[in-house]
């Protein structure tokens, strides 16, 4: 596909809080991980080591270490995940470059707090960038190529061994107490990655079984402009025939919705169930 096919207003808005996302992952890293010499998991981790060994600014590294991961998502993946990447990857090299000096901006001589609020914040971050559609590379781009070839495998076994090399190289060089500060900083960001990402995109499914479902579906499609499909179903105990309302809301429509269905039917039933992911029309599209 060509690239003018992602120049719009939606992508605009995406790329926009990609940058957002890196700008304050830098932060956290260089801010919080940083003074209390912490790693980070994947290629920011592998950098952060160099940056300690050799006082090379780990967002060069970062950015060097991702130029083959970048080529080879061009021609295993897709050009709208990679263009994506490619943004994220340079911001956060940049932002990590950029905001170097902050990490002499706090003096707190506690590793636990640094690691607590340098996760926090890294998550933060990252689960901006991930929520529109965005990457930092890395890990990233190989876990997308993995599970494209091999669907059922399990992302997580990646991310465990590279990271375990990771805190394991770190326990060598910095010693234990460094690597066990890690891990509660790489949980805390992984943790808030997860969270944030559900902020963001926290879907309803709603089940209403009312006795006015023409109306009731109407105004719906009318006002919240969400879709609406009929089930049939049948009272185990009256034998009658029914149609159950199913739609999708996002949670900020979710009062509205309630009232709309109590001002037509007062009497209705409203089933409301979290829904883990929703793709097809009116809803956001999976990156690759």
């Amino acid at each position: 596909m060509e690239i003018e096919a992602y120049l719009n207003k939606q992508s605009a808005k995406n790329i926009f809080f990609i940058i957002l996302g890196t700008l304050i992952s830098a932060i956290g890293i260089n801010m919080f991980i940083v003074p209390a010499k912490l790693l980070s998991g994947g290629v920011s981790g592998i950098a952060l080591i160099v940056q300690y060994l050799t006082k090379f600014p780990a967002g060069y590294t970062i950015f060097l270490l991702n130029i083959p991961l970048l080529i080879l998502s061009y021609k295993k993946v897709n050009l709208r995940f990679t263009i994506f990447t490619i943004i994220g990857t340079v911001f956060l090299s940049f932002f990590l470059v950029l905001t170097y000096s902050i990490k002499n901006i706090l003096y707190i001589n506690d590793p636990l707090l640094l690691s607590i609020y340098g996760g926090i914040l890294n998550g933060a971050g990252m689960g901006i960038v991930f929520s529109n559609h965005g990457s930092t590379g890395g890990l990233d781009i190989i876990s997308v190529i993995v599970k494209k070839k091999y669907d059922n495998f399990e992302i997580g076994r990646i991310s465990f061994v590279v990271n375990f090399f990771i805190v394991g190289i770190g326990t060598i060089f910095f010693g234990l107490t460094s690597a066990l500060y890690t891990l509660v900083s790489m949980y805390i960001t992984s943790y808030v990655v997860d969270k944030t990402i559900k902020g963001f995109n926290r879907q309803k499914m709603i089940l209403i079984v009312t006795n006015k479902e023409e109306e009731v579906s109407k105004e719906i499609m009318t006002t919240l402009k969400r879709g609406v499909t009929f089930l049939h179903g049948e009272g185990a105990y009256t034998k009658e025939e029914k149609r159950v309302l199913y739609c999708i809301v996002s949670l900020t429509q979710l009062p509205q919705l309630k009232l709309i269905v109590q001002q037509i039917d007062e009497n209705a039933f409203i089933s409301i169930l979290d829904v883990a992911e929703v793709q097809g029309k009116g809803f956001r599209r999976e990156l690759f």
